[in-house]
């Protein structure tokens, strides 16, 4: 089968001023790459004509599919229906189906019909109509040269609507290409190098129609093997037996045979182990619970979480001895120790972790280093312990915590810190 090949044009001022992170092109090229078509270009532009039409006169002739996400409303800035009715030589006219919708959605709303939303249903007469349930502006799929040009709203959740119940299933139909299959190895304890240098002998076997990445993270590294080819089945068996003979050679590292994240993870052994967890977070002022309990289910395991911000607090609530805050700071391997251990009582947990630390300059531990964090596990087996030091700015700071917490409850309950 031939490689198809798309582009995907994000449009928008605020795009490229950064006012807006482009979240959009992510999930379209993850979409895509389930149906074996490549994203081999990514563009932005602004929302002017001349920068619109000259990102579709160099994509055009080189991409098979085109789409575009953003410039569809009803105010004068979005110009990207009224443009694309003029580069394909077409006229505006009224959809009835979708004025129909645009009307209904109003109503649903109590909100009134303007006539500046009627215009939402005009559509050029050369394109033909994509459904959006979830919003008023509708997708435009648009052809040329046998190349399909799919223009969205900008709005997610509006475009992965279209993108679901239209656009995908009308690709799948219409292209045909050889499928690509993707596994992965989440490793933690050796680096990038280590690692590569392991599996050289196993990199060097690899057919030229298999690929191996290293995508390292703090703490982890994870390894993608790549496969691409006309027979699907074919190369499903092969990747997965690559996979099981990866996970071999690295078998005293391997955290998962699965592209997850850490609080899916985390909550997955947890439910395995039919435990339960609890935090006191400190420096990372619940943001590990936040990210715990994004995950469906996470009651099963999820006792609680304190946030003992203040240290006046970590000794009246928690139950850290005033006298462990003198010595030595609420900063410490101590004071560490007696937030996880106490936690663990007050939610009746299995398990249970502790994070005190100093994200940035300033507050009551201004003296403490920024970047320098204490984290403390406790189980039956005891009290583990571990000093982190983050050497970026507070947010970053802030989310490599949150992901080195979850990795050491996970090390912890596996036997493995």
């Amino acid at each position: 089968m031939a490689n198809i090949q798309a582009t995907i044009i994000t449009i928008g001022d605020e795009l490229l001023i950064g006012q807006t992170i482009d979240t959009n092109s992510a999930w379209m090229a993850q979409q895509l790459n389930l149906l074996g078509i490549d994203v081999f270009r990514r563009v932005a532009v602004a929302d002017r004509e001349a920068d619109i039409q000259l990102a579709l006169d160099e994509e055009i002739p080189r991409a098979d599919i085109i789409l575009l996400t953003g410039g569809l409303g009803p105010t004068s800035d979005d110009i990207t229906k009224p443009f694309l009715c003029k580069y394909f030589g077409g006229r505006m006219v009224i959809n009835n189906d979708v004025l129909e919708h645009v009307r209904g959605l109003f109503e649903k709303r109590n909100r009134p019909f303007l006539e500046m939303n009627r215009k939402q249903a005009e559509v050029p007469d050369v394109c033909t109509v994509l459904r959006n349930e979830m919003g008023t502006a509708p997708g435009m799929l648009f052809e040329r040269d046998g190349k399909w040009i799919v223009s969205m709203p900008g709005v997610p959740f509006e475009m992965q609507s279209i993108m679901t119940a239209e656009v995908l299933p009308r690709l799948k139909e219409r292209f045909h290409s050889d499928v690509i299959i993707h596994r992965t190895i989440i490793t933690s304890g050796e680096g990038e190098s280590f690692i590569a240098e392991m599996l050289a002998g196993f990199e060097a076997s690899l057919p030229s129609y298999i690929k191996l990445s290293y995508l390292p993270a703090p703490g982890t590294v994870k390894l993608r093997l790549t496969g691409k080819g006309a027979d699907r089945d074919g190369i499903t068996k092969q990747i997965n037996d690559l996979q099981a003979e990866m996970a071999a050679i690295l078998a005293r590292i391997v955290v998962s045979m699965e592209d997850i994240a850490w609080p899916e993870l985390l909550g997955r052994t947890l439910l395995e182990k039919k435990a339960t967890i609890a935090l006191a977070e400190s420096c990372t002022g619940g943001y590990i619970a936040h990210l715990l309990t994004q995950v469906q289910g996470s009651s099963r395991y999820f006792n609680g979480a304190i946030v003992p911000y203040q240290s006046r607090l970590k000794t009246s609530i928690v139950g850290v001895r005033k006298e462990t805050i003198e010595q030595h700071t609420a900063i410490s391997e101590e004071t560490a120790i007696e937030l996880a251990v106490n936690a663990r009582r007050m939610f009746g947990s299995d398990y249970s972790l502790s994070v005190t630390g100093q994200l940035s300059y300033g507050g009551e531990d201004a003296h403490i280093d920024k970047g320098l964090v204490w984290m403390a596990v406790a189980g039956e087996e005891g009290v583990k312990t571990k000093l982190f030091r983050f050497h970026y700015d507070r947010l970053i700071n802030k989310k490599l915590a949150a992901q080195m917490g979850m990795l050491m409850i996970w090390k912890y309950i596996n036997g493995k810190l």
